[in-house]
């Protein structure tokens, strides 16, 4: 056996169930996170178009509670969410505790904050006079809607984007209501790449979860790419 088969060797022993364990983790991450991002926006986009394009007692105090769900602690949802899926909660005929369900409702809380509070912001730095101009050519709500979100399709693409990063970078919720479960197969059920950083990391495995962290930082910096791709008119910054 030569020198290199020899120090590979060990190396891919050590390694844990090899490419299956991060090809799975990768999966659940990228699961979890999408769909918390995608419902969260669905909720969210309509909220901050509905708050911007009104005028009505309390909008300030609205903003300020979006604002303040930003900041949501991540543990504190997790105890909420898993009270809510427990036997004795409201959704604990679901059995969703430990599950992937379970982690999705919880990166949903802490995205829509986020998502709303940044596209809020977004909707409101339109100018008026290009609401009044479609308005004025006949446009119905919906049309204005639809203008409003082209002007400030950067500015929502940023609020994706922060929601997405909140998410998928989450650790304290996720573990209580996912539980960081591996198969023993070595496939992940409900380990994400930040669970599965941190339990690497306090195994001694650190070139695993320097790989995971490898793989995270790779996965936001594609987003953000997409994002500035999104933001840019025919190829330019604007």
């Amino acid at each position: 056996m030569s020198l290199e088969s020899a120090t590979t060797v060990p190396l891919l022993a050590g390694f844990p169930f090899e490419w299956n364990y991060i090809r799975s983790i990768i999966v659940v991450s990228l699961y979890v996170s999408v769909a918390a991002v995608a419902l969260s926006t669905l909720v969210s986009l309509p909220i901050a178009l509905a708050v911007g394009f009104s005028d009505f007692r309390g909008k300030g105090l609205l903003t300020s509670i979006i604002n303040t769900g930003m900041g949501f602690p991540s543990v504190v949802v997790g105890l909420a969410v898993l009270f809510t899926v427990s036997n004795e909660g409201p959704l604990g005929s679901l059995e969703l505790v430990f599950t992937r369900e379970a982690m999705i409702m919880s990166q949903f809380v802490l995205a829509a904050p986020v998502i709303t509070g940044v596209s809020l912001a977004a909707v409101s730095s339109v100018e008026q006079n290009v609401r009044d101009a479609a308005y004025a050519m006949g446009g119905t709500r919906l049309d204005v809607a639809l203008v409003t979100i082209k002007e400030a399709r950067y500015g929502i693409a940023t609020a994706v984007l922060a929601g997405f990063g909140r998410a998928i970078s989450e650790v304290g919720s996720v573990l209580i209501v996912g539980g960081n479960i591996a198969s023993a197969d070595g496939t992940s059920k409900t380990r994400t790449l930040t669970t599965a950083i941190q339990l690497e990391a306090q195994r001694g495995r650190f070139e695993t979860a320097m790989i995971l962290g490898a793989v995270l930082l790779a996965i936001v910096l594609v987003v953000n790419g997409i994002v500035v791709r999104l933001g840019s008119d025919e190829g330019g910054y604007r």
